[in-house]
């Protein structure tokens, strides 16, 4: 018989990337209690040696704060809901999730969960009523019923099938991996494995058991029928490879932080090495104890071939492995930041450059507006659930975005200064002022003009 549990071969091939960054996310303590998994022992190594080693063991925590500092730019400012979003999904803002978080920290979140896998996902969900009890809509209004959103870790989501309708992928199934804590006698709980199989227009829960001979079963636990026709899934990308399949932006970093753990590792053991120095014996006999001590003395059997010496590293692999070192945090550097670069070199005329501004080539900016509509969709299916037609749409303001908005009193005043001396249009220093948002940017600057000429006629034109 076919189970239930098992993933979809995408899943399996997204398992080892994702494996890396919560390595990485665990921090030192995790990592050494992964072990041999990314420091493997040397060749003839003790084993007490190598628990010695990693027990001392640091991590750089490169990728982690890149992480964090990308989430950063990406939120320089909270995210706001716009005027099209209507009242009654606005309402559901300030606990989003019915667990107390804010719309706004709630997306935060979300993103940040995508920044690590490539991808996550959130569905949109409306508690179950009695429909027996509850006739009206206003009934259900009484009982508190609203639409939420769950957020969905991508590890979760182990199995799923689609099929194109109208020129568009959608999911036929969903099969979500959860673990349900239930109350055990005398203030015990247990954790009980289950399966959401969502298909549209249907949910069941499947739940792991134990029979007789101690083999393991899937077995239905619950099931019942739901108001949409689709699967409420929402997939925010940020490294896509495919549909429902994604791999973390800062792969080839992560792997950096490996190898430098892995190499710092190795220059913690030089170094322990290279500080301790050597004591060599010659001529002593076969027989003969050597006793070392400020009050002792060493007498030799041999005397042709006898004497004490210390023997200290040359200090030459510290050298070189400070500068692997050196060169693999450079290195992780410049693989952190691509996610800030431009990705379009072609050539551009200056109109083109000021429109297309580096922040909207690059991969973080494109991932902000994906975050965008991915927010916007969720807000469509929470006013879809409420009988709504719209759900509106929400602004992200990106760090980039905050900078080129903030005001600038040189180049308010350079603007001016060209303008007076008749060196530019006026209608050049209206979109001038625009990008610096002391004029509303969203109006046509010819309307713009138009109004400025209205309210002083007797000024010159162009």
């Amino acid at each position: 018989m076919p189970d239930i549990s098992t993933p979809n071969l995408d899943y399996g091939n997204m398992v080892q990337a994702w494996d890396i960054n919560d390595a990485l996310m665990g921090g030192t303590l995790y990592m050494r209690q992964l072990g041999k998994t990314y420091l493997p022992m040397w060749p003839k190594e003790d084993k007490d040696a190598y628990k010695e080693r990693l027990a001392v063991a640091t991590l750089l925590p490169a990728y982690e704060e890149t992480i964090k500092q990308n989430i950063g730019r990406v939120f320089a400012e909270p995210v706001q809901l716009k005027e099209s979003v209507p009242d009654g999904v606005r309402e559901l803002a300030p606990n989003i999730d019915l667990e107390g978080n804010r719309f706004d920290v709630w997306a935060q979140s979300l993103f940040g969960l995508a920044m690590q896998y490539g991808l996550a996902h959130a569905l949109v969900d409306y508690p179950r009523v009695d429909t027996e009890q509850v006739k009206t809509k206003a009934e259900e209004k009484a009982t508190g019923a609203r639409p939420y959103v769950t957020m969905i870790n991508p590890r979760q989501v182990i199995g799923w099938k689609s099929k194109v309708t109208g020129g568009k992928v959608v999911l036929t199934e969903l099969r979500i991996k959860e673990v349900v804590i239930e109350d055990g006698d005398d203030f015990g709980q247990k954790k009980i494995d289950q399966i959401r199989y969502l298909l549209p227009g249907k949910v069941q829960l499947h739940r792991k058991s134990t029979d007789a001979q101690g083999a393991a079963n899937w077995t239905l636990y619950e099931e019942w029928e739901t108001s949409r026709n689709d699967i409420p899934l929402i997939t925010l990308y940020t490294k896509r490879t495919g549909f429902m399949c994604g791999t973390p932006p800062l792969l080839n970093m992560a792997l950096l932080n490996i190898k430098h753990w892995q190499s710092q590792s190795e220059q913690d053991n030089v170094l322990h090495v290279a500080r301790v120095p050597l004591l060599v014996v010659y001529g002593l006999g076969e027989n003969e104890e050597l006793v070392i001590g400020s009050s002792s003395a060493t007498a030799f059997s041999d005397r042709q071939h006898q004497g004490l010496e210390y023997v200290e590293h040359t200090g030459a692999a510290i050298s070189a492995g400070k500068e692997s070192l050196a060169d693999l945090v450079e290195q992780m550097r410049q693989a952190g930041a691509k996610l800030l670069r431009t990705e379009n070199t072609s050539t551009k005329s200056v109109d083109q450059t000021s429109e297309e501004t580096m922040q909207e080539q690059s991969p973080l900016y494109t991932m902000a507006n994906s975050l965008e509509d991915a927010l916007a969709n969720i807000l469509q299916i929470m006013a879809e659930y409420l009988d709504l037609p719209e759900g509106g749409s929400v602004d992200v303001r990106t760090e980039l975005d905050v900078e080129t908005k903030e005001f600038n009193p040189p180049a308010a005043l350079a603007i001016q200064a060209l303008r007076q001396g008749g060196d530019i249009r006026r209608i050049d220093a209206i979109k001038s002022l625009q990008k610096l948002n002391l004029i509303d940017a969203t109006m046509d600057p010819d309307k713009v003009l138009d109004e400025l000429l209205n309210e002083a006629p007797t000024l010159t034109g162009e």
